[in-house]
């Protein structure tokens, strides 16, 4: 049986990302609230640029991208890693919270399907998005129960991957940090970024008794999207050049750090790792 992804950090071999040529802000975080309510007026030319920029660092480094075709009036399309979580086994179809996203749900589903990859789980009540999601390894995986996924999509989902062996643990977060992708991100086999002052201590510990080390972030940098970045594997990770502390930190663990300038693009409100839907890792 083909492996797709059981782990956070081995070789990242494919992904599939989406063209932002309709991305339009919308007020669905507090950061795109922020430029908008100062009357921002975003550089679209430049976000083309900077995505263009990040397709061709995962082409640099051996990553295969796959495209979706973006659909006109899906304006935040480009983040894809938001419309499901993909598993050793296939991929779990999320359902998105706000009505603007919604509507990407079915093209997703039909690319997923012409990429040979297999649904082995769906949302059938709440709300569950991959931005939530998080690996601590090939069993156990971390939802964060924030703003985007609530009780019900997590329950819906975890009752369903409990029948493929999986322990799925919810981490609830106050709600202005919508995704637990910008709090903790596994970027290699032993290091992880993460914020302790938000998350319930147990979580916590269960870095700490597995011996991460950890490249701990402060609450501000949590809403500079510090720890939203992509492990490549092989000791390296892709990240945005404004990361300037946390890019250090993780050069002096020995990793090696590609940065890719997305400050345009991060005004709507998503990073690296937003815009990453992992497809295929090599497994460990």
């Amino acid at each position: 049986m083909e492996t797709f992804v059981n782990n956070a950090y081995g070789k990242l071999k494919k992904v599939l990302l989406c063209p932002i040529d309709n991305y339009q802000i919308e007020p669905i975080n507090g950061i795109a609230k922020g430029w908008m309510e100062k009357g921002y007026q975003m550089d679209y030319d430049l976000c083309k640029k900077q995505h263009q920029a990040l397709i061709k660092a995962y082409e640099d480094n051996g990553v295969k991208v796959e495209l979706i075709p973006p659909e006109e009036g899906l304006t935040y399309q480009v983040f894809a890693r938001d419309f499901g979580i993909c598993l050793k086994e296939g991929y779990v179809l999320g359902h998105f919270k706000e009505p603007c996203r919604q509507g990407e749900t079915a093209f997703y589903e039909k690319r997923l399907k012409e990429l040979g990859v297999p649904c082995i789980a769906r949302c059938t009540s709440g709300c569950f998005e991959g931005g939530d999601f998080c690996f601590l390894d090939e069993h156990t995986l971390l939802m964060g129960v924030i703003d985007r996924t609530d009780p019900a999509g997590f329950e819906s989902v975890k009752a369903q991957l409990d029948d493929l062996g999986y322990d799925m643990v919810p981490i609830k977060v106050d709600r202005k940090y919508l995704h637990i992708d910008i709090i903790i991100n596994i970027i290699a086999k032993d290091t992880v970024i993460i914020c302790p002052d938000l998350l319930p201590e147990n979580i916590v510990n269960r870095f700490k008794r597995r011996g991460f080390n950890m490249i701990e972030i402060t609450k501000e940098e949590v809403l500079e999207y510090a720890a939203n970045i992509q492990g490549l594997g092989d000791g390296k990770v892709l990240s945005s050049t404004t990361n300037v502390k946390t890019n250090q930190r993780m050069r002096d663990l020995g990793l090696e750090v590609i940065e890719v300038d997305i400050s345009e693009i991060v005004k709507g409100g998503g990073g690296i790792h937003c815009m990453t839907f992992p497809l295929v890792r090599e497994a460990e």
